[in-house]
């Protein structure tokens, strides 16, 4: 039977995906789009500005990214699918093979879970190619809930998902500010600088083999 409430013993590691889970280097998609626009540097990442900080929290849909994409730049129907799939493609980057199998391996020895600062189809594309939702107990993205890291309420969403205690909690992100936040929320936390050094911090967390 489902228990109710966090258990009082049971550890738990909650892992972001962009620049950990995935890794996602600069492609320079959208300096290109400037070039290929004639627009000075930096002109496309700034007039989309409220579509991206919509399209994190999920106050915008799919289609209403791809309509004002085409209404700001004057692009047609091809060109706008060119630009998402340029955007897509640096996004979604390329898997942690080796922190993805390891945490795989991790499946009876923990509660599972991802929160992720997203963007609006961010769910249907991983789910797609990397299959998280079969790796984790709960997937915890911002433009599903409303709010983004480092927002303490995201946290606090992902405990109670996950029915776990903050401080039965290790965090690992790739950003300073959410890693704070974390240990703000009563988690412990881990800054990602590579996956030999975060699978020795999760090892460290969960109780020896």
């Amino acid at each position: 039977m489902k228990t109710t409430g966090p258990s009082p013993t049971e550890r738990c590691v909650i892992l972001d995906i962009g620049g950990v889970l995935e890794i996602t280097p600069p492609t320079g998609w959208i300096e290109r789009w400037d070039e290929r626009l004639g627009l000075p540097p930096g002109t496309v990442d700034r007039r989309l500005d409220d579509v991206w900080e919509a399209g994190a929290v999920g106050a915008i849909t799919e289609p209403e990214v791809r309509a004002q994409v085409g209404a700001r730049f004057g692009l047609d129907a091809r060109q706008v699918e060119s630009f998402m799939s340029d955007l897509w493609a640096e996004y979604l980057g390329a898997p942690n093979t080796e922190l993805i199998d390891y945490v795989r391996g991790l499946r009876s020895r923990c509660r599972l879970g991802i929160l992720s600062n997203s963007f609006v189809g961010a769910r249907e594309r991983e789910t797609a190619r990397y299959r998280f939702d079969s790796l984790v107990d709960e997937i915890v993205y911002s433009h599903e809930i409303g709010v983004s890291k480092p927002d303490p309420r995201a946290f606090a969403l992902t405990c109670e998902r996950l029915e776990v205690r903050p401080s039965d909690c290790l965090f690992i992100d790739d950003h300073a500010p959410n890693i704070a936040a974390a240990e703000t929320a009563g988690m412990h936390a881990h800054l990602f600088t590579g996956t030999p050094q975060a699978v020795a911090r999760v090892e460290a967390h969960l109780p020896a083999l």
